[in-house]
């Protein structure tokens, strides 16, 4: 009795060579927009800058942990506290985690926590935290309007509608 052994090949040669064309191609426009050939996506704060948005509301905020997992804001400037996030609580989730990734930065760049971050509102209607220790810059609208009102209840207005 023989068995037969066959090295038959299991992808056909046109699927490799398109999936070989793909990965040319993208690493071809990965180039160009790294050499100036094509433009790069928009940046919020330099599309701001350029089309003259004012801010219409700005916050100095702090964020400090507490041991039952909750996250207290409070207003850098009159050291009073803005809200109290429980872990469990509807955006608390999101707070705690745009935090971690701040505070990560941070360290990166031998920052403590002291520092305040500035919540702003702007004419256009976004809504950016910014670390000024490291330049960080997080557009808080990209996350969807239930996040981006979790923040939002951090002005002193209250609302960012």
């Amino acid at each position: 009795m023989s068995l037969v052994h066959d090295h038959k090949d299991t992808v056909p040669v046109p699927m490799l060579t398109m999936a070989g064309a793909l990965v040319a191609v993208t690493l071809l426009l990965t180039a160009s927009v790294s050499l100036g050939l094509a433009p790069r996506e928009a940046v919020p704060t330099v599309e701001r800058q350029n089309a003259n948005v004012a801010p219409v509301e700005t916050r100095s905020l702090t964020f400090s942990d507490r041991d039952d997992g909750s996250v207290v804001v409070a207003d850098a400037v009159t050291r009073q506290t803005v809200a109290t996030i429980a872990g469990d609580e509807e955006g608390g989730g999101f707070v705690r985690g745009v935090m971690r990734g701040l505070a990560r930065e941070r360290r990166m760049h031998d920052v403590g926590s002291g520092p305040p971050f500035e919540l702003t509102l702007w004419q256009n209607g976004s809504l950016s935290l910014t670390d000024p220790t490291t330049g960080r810059v997080i557009e808080l609208g990209s996350f969807g309007p239930a996040n981006r009102t979790t923040f939002a209840q951090f002005l002193p207005s209250g609302d960012a509608t």
